[in-house]
């Protein structure tokens, strides 16, 4: 049970939406333009939380020190831009759990390592967003997450003390970040999670399987 929170942070993809068909279909769009058949979406969903680099890493098995990267990312951005908001979709029960934290009082926000060209229009096109107090992209500050930084930046926007944020995310990534960052942590099981994850080694002080869950985790206030 976490107690004294004021204010509830969470990653974006894998966690707030899923947005794993757009990312997928951008992907596919190169490799279909080379000739290649295009991949079913169980191939892209686990590597979505890691954006172009994981996208590029499934369609062509490329990594960032490829010399090829560069280009194959810039070529991937303009893809994902041109479908962004086509298939995605806020996760079931989100709604509702962003629907009770500002019943209760407490504000939200979205640390993102998605780079702001992307999410500011994908927000701004989704309602459930309108309400956020504040949403930091991984261009947002120097650092991007496992960095602390992010976190830091919009306990600041928010006027709240890291240690009375929650930070939620489907990424051993997002939960170093918020350790870092003297928050309380939970890891969203039910998000894309990469491959072959170990969610006991994540070090999440909580686990949740669906997102209202994780009032059940809030002392009352």
């Amino acid at each position: 049970m976490f107690r004294n929170v004021r204010a509830v942070l969470f990653d974006l993809d894998g966690t707030l939406i899923d947005s794993a068909p757009d990312l997928g279909a951008a992907a596919n769009q190169m490799r279909i333009r080379r000739g290649l058949p295009a991949l079913p979406l169980a191939r892209y969903r686990p590597m979505a939380g890691a954006g172009a680099r994981g996208m590029l890493g499934e369609a062509f098995g490329i990594d960032p020190e490829h010399p090829d990267f560069a280009s194959l990312r810039e070529e991937f951005f303009c893809a994902y831009e041109a479908c962004l908001n086509h298939h995605t979709e806020v996760f079931a029960g989100v709604p509702e759990l962003i629907d009770q934290l500002l019943q209760r009082g407490l504000a939200w926000g979205v640390v993102t390592n998605k780079i702001a060209r992307f999410t500011e229009p994908l927000t701004r096109a989704l309602p459930l967003f309108a309400s956020a107090g504040a949403i930091i992209s991984g261009d947002t500050t120097p650092h991007a997450k496992p960095h602390p930084a992010p976190l830091l930046e919009a306990a600041t926007r928010l006027r709240v003390a890291p240690e009375q944020c929650l930070y939620v995310g489907d990424d051993a990534r997002d939960i170093a970040a918020g350790r870092a960052a003297g928050m309380g942590t939970v890891a969203a099981c039910y998000g894309y999670l990469g491959i072959q994850p170990d969610l006991q080694q994540w070090g999440a002080h909580a686990l949740i399987n669906l997102p209202i869950e994780l009032l059940q985790l809030l002392a009352p206030t």
